[in-house]
């Protein structure tokens, strides 16, 4: 009798792992890249045969699962549509229904890309009362950490409803509601993998840390926290990789506060963070970076972190600058006018990567600076009507060879500003807005402020 049992237990052992698996990110209610190759992926019986058929696919796909019993299944999307229902069939069928094709993109860093609606955001009841957007769609990742990259990933998909947007990143939320409109309708969704308090090296693949170790070592500063791990590529392992081959259309980034705490690094990491995620996907994707809020940051860590990311977003192929530091107040790390920022962050997108006349979206960046005797001249980058928001700028800074900054003169020609000090007759340096609580009081035609900078 006992075994009859043992063999009845075997049986069943093997057809249950027989069925095919897919991980979470595969499910009702997600929504695919449009006009784009893609993939679906998971696990069966060694050399079980998967056939994945939709209704917007004109043929069947066929693969055979591997000797680790995993397949992997590609296939091309057309234009954007649905709903639709995708059926995986090996000895079991899977299917996935109300499926969408449209716009993914991939939300990251910490809590301010994580904040919602139900944190308290600036008119949350009433935004969160209008959001019946069926078209829009989030996934969102559950906060998980691994020692090594991982296959399975932790989320669910949800349609956007008041109930749903109130759960969600409201940066992404505000992002994919004004791409939707502008897009004539085209679904949108949000991958929103995020995490409050995290390093960027949380973020980073641990082969960047064996490349360089300076970055290990700066980051071993950081004490240890009860919520969330002080251990590099940890958050990358769980929440990033494990859809590296989901495609997406690019991705945005809000991060930068914890990283006050190790600055000198941290241009370099993020470089090498993104340069990361773009190889292990094989594609230079659209990457943008949300630059960090005024705040009462240790010495001017604030004001540098700003800079940075700055020049990241400058130095990157395409990737651009969404400034925060006129929509917010500085003193709460955590300000809560995200629409400006969700919609700042799509109007760059949509005229970027979707061809959007949307004429200037793009906020005053430096783009070199001259030093004529004692004058700087700075040369700006998307400075049509640049002006004053009071008569002068109390914010910039002059440094000769010494080193040290003393405050001078800003005059705005044109497209340039002209700055002087009576204390530096030999400029080698300039910089504006170095504080962490500083405010922008220079602004383009649209009203779109000057980042802080430094420039030799």
């Amino acid at each position: 009798m006992n075994k009859i049992v043992s063999f009845l237990f075997f049986t069943l052992g093997m057809y249950a792992s027989a069925n095919v698996h897919l991980p979470a990110i595969f499910a009702d209610h997600m929504v695919l890249q449009r006009n784009a190759t893609v993939n679906i992926w998971g696990h069966a019986e060694p050399n079980e045969e998967i056939t994945l058929t939709a209704d917007f696919l004109d043929r069947e796909y066929k693969v055979k699962a591997n000797s680790e019993a995993k397949f992997s299944i590609a296939f091309p999307t057309p234009k954007e549509g649905g709903p639709y229902t995708i059926k995986i069939k090996g000895y079991n069928e899977v299917i996935l229904k109300d499926i969408l094709l449209g716009e993914v993109w991939l939300m990251s860093g910490q809590s301010n890309m994580e904040m919602s609606a139900a944190w308290g955001i600036q008119n949350g009841e009433e935004e969160a009362a209008k959001a019946q957007e069926p078209n829009i769609r989030f996934f969102k990742v559950n906060k998980s950490s691994a020692d090594f990259p991982q296959q399975e990933i932790m989320g669910n998909w949800s349609v956007c409803t008041p109930e749903t947007m109130k759960q969600h990143s409201a940066v992404g939320y505000f992002f994919a509601k004004r791409l939707h409109k502008m897009l004539d309708g085209v679904p949108v969704a949000i991958i929103i993998s995020a995490w409050g308090g995290t390093a960027a090296e949380l973020w980073t693949p641990e082969q960047v840390f064996i490349e360089n170790p300076d970055l290990k070592e700066s980051f071993q500063k950081f004490p240890p926290s009860e919520y969330y791990p002080i251990k590099t590529a940890a958050a990358y392992n769980a929440m990033i990789a494990p859809i590296n081959s989901f495609k997406i259309a690019g991705a945005a980034w809000y991060q930068g506060e914890t990283n006050t705490g190790n600055f000198t690094t941290y241009e370099k990491l993020l470089t090498k963070m993104i340069a990361s995620w773009r190889a292990a996907r094989q594609e230079e994707f659209p990457f943008y970076i949300i630059q960090i809020a005024p705040y009462s940051y240790w010495e001017d860590s604030g004001a540098r972190i700003r800079n940075i990311q700055r020049k990241v977003a400058q130095n990157t192929p395409k990737s651009g600058l969404i400034m925060t530091a006129d929509v917010s107040t500085p003193d709460d790390i955590h300000p809560k006018n995200k629409k400006p920022v969700g919609e700042r962050l799509a109007n760059l997108v949509l005229k970027n990567e979707y061809g959007k006349h949307l004429g200037l979206v793009n906020v005053p960046t430096p783009e070199r600076v001259v030093f004529e005797g004692q004058k700087a001249v700075v040369f700006l980058q998307n400075a049509e009507g640049l002006h004053f928001k009071n008569a002068r700028s109390p914010q910039f800074e002059l440094a000769g060879i010494d080193g040290k900054y003393y405050p001078a003169k800003a005059v705005i020609k044109n497209n340039t500003i002209e700055i002087k000090s009576a204390q530096v007759k030999q400029p080698i340096s300039v910089r504006y807005a170095w504080k962490n609580t500083a405010m922008p009081d220079i602004f383009n035609q649209v009203q779109l402020p000057l980042t802080t900078f430094e420039v030799k």
